[in-house]
């Protein structure tokens, strides 16, 4: 069925000449003796309700809505491009500077325990590894212990620093590197203090890794820009630095006394540990310069204050300045431990204090930051308050005018002109009142000559609605003229071969007759679509049920190769009376096209199915070349919604015309590929069409012939009439062969 419904309702038609456009006449210009202009005197239809005026000019109704806008943005939009860029930007900035140093204040209070534990390891595992009691000593279990807690505590503080945020890039590739080195921290332990001449080697494995834990107390100055934070990160840092230089001296001389056949220190180290001496003096210095307000407070009990302090400082400065320092009056590895560690821990405390200070300096500066954006904010909502105040009683006035506008124009479009031209397609256009009502809005503001212009857009809407709807009875009216009058020649014209028929004897002449007889009844059939297409029913009714396979015959005999076409399967069942015409033309239509676009050798096969509800199914199947799934599932549209009336609907009309009839009566039909290539149509007859009433009994009176009963309106011929003198008068010789029943 490639190609179907894109011709000429009428199977003979010729093809559209090339050129042809889908243009319609000149049906919208004015018609013969209609003037060019309109008069100027209202008629009824365009009549409005008078507006009730405008009012006063300086109305705020009447402003320009260019003065609206600027009058209702421009207060807003100051307020809050100054206020917001100048103070709130400012305080969340704040906020968020110190949220990030507040992270890194506990991140470093973390790094700075872990460095603390880490000095105490290696200090503390110094004097049992160097003496050689091995990893198994408690001293080195207990401080590695505290080690590896202080590490996992580490690295917990440290999940709270975001990847993606830019202001921690110093800080992430810090930790970075911390991890790096907290993964080597068993070989650091495996290897320590194995070589006794370089004792340098372990202490300085450990000094890497711990530096790295103090340098995040200078990352922190990156994170804000508060002149007091970073003064107090620089003190920490420099303090801390002091601390480490202060724990390599403990390490260096704790395992230098410990050492097997007594005190030995290498030149190596020696030199190494008098660099940790001086570092931790200019560190000392440098903190001091920091510090210069609470130093000399901060630092007592290492100036002097504790007597193990002092023995510490003076044996540490003798053992790096000379070079018998370990053999004069040298202390046990665990008394110097014990003495050094007192300092140490004194260190710690002052190390801890100056966190503290950090902390709750950090603590005081983002309660500040926040109570100025509590108070910024305040002023703003309070200024935005105001102009929002302002705004509202400007943008009230306009959206009174836009909301009645809007309504009355959707109302307008979903229910006042549908209803209108539904109204215009039923009745007499005449008789409806095609008044129109005015939107109400009368402003001499933009708003106002919308309004305007949509009432003049209504009143030209429902004068075309009113012409449209003249034109269509006009045209249709001609249609049921025309078809109306051909109807009656044709068939007259039957009536005449139908007679010529039964007196004519000569077989070839006979034959001729058949074929005008065919043809007249193609005829009616193309006049009976014009009925169609205005909406009329055939003057061809019958008043009793029809056997179906009487309807498919009737339909098989209007076709031009009807001697393609065969019957098989088709139930007993009859089709209600008032469907029988309609029917035949449906069906008439569908095999048209079946056999139309499908090779001539090939048969177009009928078949009916009964289905158990009552409902019958027919299908048509034929072997042309199918049709694409677009142009199948745009025909099954068109078929179950038809088009409104136009001109391609005249280049369309067996489409048109099927979707029609179907709609009329209940009937569905589908288009789908074939099996077998080719198309299929089905057809499916509801149970009103399919049970035409109760069938009498063989022989009964009133039982229908294969014509069924006689058409309404005295037209003879009926079915009987339709199907050429091959359906008809099977025993007559004809020159085609009869359809399979």
């Amino acid at each position: 069925m490639q190609g179907r419904f894109k011709r000429d309702g009428s199977a003979a038609a010729e093809p559209e000449p090339r050129g042809a456009t889908d243009r319609g006449t000149s049906a919208d210009a004015p018609t013969g003796g209609e003037s060019a202009e309109r008069p100027k005197s209202k008629s009824k239809a365009n009549r409005t309700k008078s507006p009730n005026g405008p009012g006063a000019r300086i109305a705020l109704r009447n402003w320009r809505i260019s003065t609206r806008l600027v009058s209702l943005l421009a207060l807003p939009v100051v307020a809050a491009t100054t206020l917001g860029a100048l103070r709130i930007d400012s305080s969340l900035e704040n906020i968020d500077q110190l949220d990030h140093m507040k992270l890194l204040t506990e991140m470093t209070g973390r790094a700075t325990a872990l460095a603390s534990a880490l000095q105490e390891e290696r200090d503390r595992s110094a004097g049992p590894l160097a003496a050689g009691n091995g990893d198994s000593d408690d001293r080195v279990v207990a401080t590695r212990q505290k080690s590896d807690r202080e590490i996992k505590a580490f690295t917990e503080a440290t999940k709270g620093v975001k990847p993606t945020d830019t202001t921690m890039v110093g800080v992430q590739t810090t930790l970075v590197d911390i991890s790096r080195q907290l993964r080597k921290i068993d070989e650091v332990r495996k290897d320590a203090y194995q070589d006794r001449d370089y004792i340098a080697r372990t202490v300085n494995n450990y000094d890497g890794l711990i530096n790295s834990l103090l340098s995040l107390s200078q990352d922190m100055a990156q994170a804000t820009s508060s002149s007091e934070m970073i003064t107090s990160t620089r003190a920490l840092a420099t303090f801390s630095a002091a601390k480490e230089y202060a724990s390599i001296q403990r390490a260096v001389i704790t395992a230098a006394l410990a050492a097997k056949g007594g005190p030995r220190l290498s030149s190596n180290d020696s030199q190494y540990g008098k660099e940790a001496l001086d570092a931790e003096t200019e560190a000392i210095k440098r903190f001091t310069a920091i510090r210069s307000v609470d130093a000399k407070q901060l630092m007592l009990s290492l100036n002097g204050g504790i007597s193990d302090v002092t023995s510490a400082n003076t044996f540490a400065d003798r053992v790096f300045s000379k070079s018998d320092g370990l053999k004069t009056d040298a202390p046990s590895w665990m008394d110097w431990s014990d003495q050094s560690t007192v300092k140490l821990n004194e260190m710690s405390k002052i190390e801890q204090t100056l966190l503290s200070q950090m902390d709750q300096k950090a603590r005081e500066l983002r309660d500040e930051a926040q109570q100025e954006a509590i108070l910024n904010g305040v002023l703003i909502i309070l200024v935005l308050g105001i102009s929002l105040v302002g705004a509202f009683v400007v943008a009230r006035s306009m959206v009174r005018s836009l909301h009645r506008l809007q309504r009355t124009a959707q109302r307008v479009a979903q229910e006042r002109l549908p209803e209108l031209v539904k109204q215009l397609s039923e009745t007499d256009p005449q008789d409806v009142d095609t008044t129109v009502e005015s939107v109400g809005v009368h402003s001499r503001d933009e708003i106002g000559k919308v309004a305007a212009a949509f009432d003049d857009v209504h009143r030209e809407a429902v004068r075309l609605a009113a012409e449209q709807a003249l034109l269509r009875g006009n045209v249709n009216a001609m249609f049921t003229n025309l078809s109306r009058r051909s109807q009656g020649l044709i068939q007259r014209q039957l009536s005449l071969i139908s007679e010529l028929e039964s007196r004519e004897a000569d077989p070839d002449q006979l034959s001729s007759l058949f074929r005008l007889d065919h043809l007249a009844t193609r005829m009616r059939r193309n006049g009976e679509n014009l009925l169609v297409l205005a909406g009329e029913e055939p003057g061809r009714r019958w008043t009793r049920p029809v056997p179906l396979v009487d309807v498919l015959r009737a339909a098989a005999s209007e076709v031009e190769q009807y001697e393609r076409i065969e019957l098989s399967g088709v139930p007993p069942t009859e089709v209600a009376g008032r469907v029988v015409n309609d029917l035949v033309h449906l069906l008439a239509e569908l095999l048209e096209n079946a056999t139309s676009f499908s090779s001539p050798q090939t048969k177009v096969k009928v078949t009916g199915h009964a289905l158990p509800d009552g409902r019958v199914l027919v299908e048509i199947h034929d072997t042309g070349i199918g049709l694409s799934p677009e142009d199948l599932a745009a025909i099954n549209e068109r078929l179950a919604s038809p088009p409104t009336v136009d001109v391609s609907v005249s280049r369309r009309m067996g489409l048109f015309v099927v979707g029609r009839l179907s709609l009329r009566h209940g009937i569905r039909i589908q288009l789908r590929p074939s099996d077998s290539g080719g198309t299929t149509a089905l057809v499916m007859l509801p149970v009103d069409v399919a049970q035409g009433g109760k069938r009498p009994m063989p022989g009964a009176a009133g039982a229908p012939a294969m014509g069924g009963g006689a058409p309404q309106g005295g037209m003879p011929g009926g079915l009987a009439g339709a199907c050429p003198a091959a359906c008809r008068a099977p025993s007559r010789p004809a020159p085609v062969a009869t359809p399979a029943s």
